[in-house]
């Protein structure tokens, strides 16, 4: 199995003939998803999502992919192909289009009706061209053909790829639940038949690579749901993502057999529904859904909330109704229903959010207690299962981090792959399809870019360590005015303190240290203000160290007089 080496320089030219692959998200992460495939000069990106922050990464909003790689060769790409449309895979269209915004947005009804929903707020019209399972359509060199798959989310696609370097099936995000809510089945027919023709390179979520077996279907919910209902005496609250549309049907046809109306809480999940239900992908009676502002008009027991924040997020419903900041207080004896799997990393945030909501009284229902949820990911029985119906000369696991991709791969060994024919890659890592060979030839550039706010990309690595520590161990800042011909030390120096945990008396011990050391540095003739800054941030470290093993930030600032 051949795979990245830390010291892997930029790539060759595009040798005539060749397909490069070049992945800027998703590979090694769960999230921020986006594919680069050239040939001939001419590029196809398929999805470009958003990866969401982890504590280590205070005021973020967003990560993006980073499109240096493809910035200055915008008007080469023939378009932008989504998956589907979960945040993961479409989050970061916006922020593309803003560099160029005729680029075509390549997706099914339900994905591109999120996705134009979601342009609409950034003030962006797009150009989408609709397709559906069963269809083929070319984009430049890109012959695309597009195979309907199940995942949490309907309207799903995978797509295949004909080029004159060789053909590629890239998956998506997909499982094969064989009694799926929409009857949608993932079509395994067509994969076989893509497979027959002869698949040069297949690209295949790796998600639950390590889970063995199959996923369990998602109708398997319905008793523990319905049981969630029949015994919550007061008002049942369901978190989930705003994009789960099959899980927000089963929980809403539960409500509606126990006699409940309907709130949609939270701005995504209502722009979300209300596309879903206009669409025809979600089934609700008329008189079901109400306004959150009628919610205090009924008996608790008659009511349900639809809610975002079933990973913990901040700003989410569920989150702020936890922390009692948000209008709908929950209450002793109403249930919360977590309807979704656990996103690596943020455990510790949903953790936080069900000790709130159960410091208030509530019922909680999750994964770990009740068959409330299942993955949209394949299992590793299904994985094999396309592995030996595709057969591949070549294998890239893609979408999962190290250890989901890593067993991809030796599913794909024991299906038959060649070892030196399976390719485990990183973000930036560029693998190149030649003579139906695939190799990895280089690395570009393929870091994070952090949205905060309307900021993109201003805030760095340096930044966010800057964050952490004034975070996690405040800071100090030091005023000295000084000569500026002598750089001799007037007055005592001034010392302001916040989050260090440290009382303003005990700076005193400190004083003296910083008005030793800039008197040395004035006989020695120092009078630099770069170095006099130094000098006093080094003192202040050394005695807040060492008297208090702390590491705050110490700004210096230093008035020339």
């Amino acid at each position: 199995m051949s795979h990245p080496h830390p010291e892997l320089g930029p790539p060759p030219p595009l040798g005539k003939g060749a397909l490069r692959v070049v992945p800027l998200g998703g590979l090694g992460e769960i999230g921020r998803n986006m594919t680069v495939f050239e040939y001939d000069g001419r590029l196809l990106v398929i999805d470009c999502g958003v990866l969401f922050p982890e504590e280590e990464q205070p005021g973020v909003d967003l990560i993006l992919p980073d499109f240096d790689y493809i910035r200055d060769r915008l008007d080469d790409v023939e378009a932008v192909v989504l998956t589907h449309g979960h945040e993961d895979h479409i989050g970061g269209v916006p922020f593309l289009l803003r560099e160029r915004p005729d680029i075509p947005i390549v997706g099914s009804k339900l994905t591109l009706a999120l996705i134009t929903a979601k342009l609409g707020e950034h003030r962006i019209k797009p150009v989408t061209v609709q397709v559906e399972e069963g269809e083929r359509h070319e984009f430049g060199p890109f012959d695309l053909e597009f195979f309907a798959v199940n995942h949490s989310i309907p309207d799903a696609l995978a797509i295949g790829m004909r080029t004159p370097a060789g053909s590629l099936l890239h998956t998506g995000d997909f499982k094969m639940d064989q009694l799926p809510l929409d009857g949608r089945l993932t079509d395994l027919g067509g994969f076989a038949r893509f497979g027959d023709e002869g698949v040069d390179l297949l690209l295949s979520d790796s998600t639950n690579a390590e889970q063995p077996g199959f996923v369990v279907s998602e109708r398997n919910l319905n008793d523990a749901i319905d049981k969630v209902f029949r015994q919550s005496e007061k008002r049942v609250v369901v978190a989930c993502f705003a994009s789960h549309v099959h899980r927000v049907q089963q929980v809403i046809d539960a409500a509606v057999r126990h006699g409940r109306k309907i709130a949609f809480v939270g701005r995504s999940m209502v722009r979300n529904m209300n596309i879903a239900r206009d669409l025809g992908y979600l089934s609700i009676p008329g008189d079901t859904v109400i306004d959150v502002k009628q919610l205090d008009k009924l008996p608790p027991d008659e009511v349900l909330m639809v809610c975002t924040g079933s990973q913990g997020e901040p700003m989410a419903a569920l989150s702020r109704m936890a922390n009692r900041d948000h209008q709908i207080r929950i209450e002793e004896g109403d249930t919360i229903l977590l309807a979704s799997s656990l996103i690596p990393g943020n455990e510790n945030s949903v953790n936080r959010v069900i000790n709130g909501l159960t410091r208030w009284g509530a019922n909680i229902v999750h994964k770990g207690n009740a068959l409330v949820h299942v993955s949209g990911h394949a299992s590793a029985g299904e994985l094999l299962y396309v592995l030996n119906m595709v057969r591949p000369r070549n294998f890239l696991p893609v979408h999962g981090e190290w250890r989901h991709m890593r067993a991809h791969a030796d599913l794909a060994k024991l299906s038959g792959v060649p070892g030196d024919r399976i390719v485990i890659a990183e973000d930036g890592v560029v693998v190149d399809l030649y003579k139906g060979r695939a190799k990895i030839v280089g690395a570009v550039q393929a870091g994070y870019v952090y949205v905060d706010g309307a900021s993109v990309g201003d805030v760095t690595e340096a930044s966010l360590k800057d964050r952490r520590i004034l975070g996690e161990e405040g800071f100090i800042s030091v005023v000295v005015a000084v000569d500026s011909n002598t750089g001799k030390i007037l007055g005592d120096p001034e010392i302001h303190t916040r989050g260090a945990g440290i009382g303003a008396t005990a700076y005193d011990d400190v004083i003296d240290k910083i008005q030793d050391s800039l008197d040395k540095a004035a006989r020695d003739g120092v009078n630099d203000p770069h170095q006099l800054r130094q000098l006093i941030r080094r003192s202040t470290g050394r005695w807040v160290n060492d008297t208090y093993r702390r590491r705050p930030m110490i700004i210096p600032v230093l008035v020339e007089v």
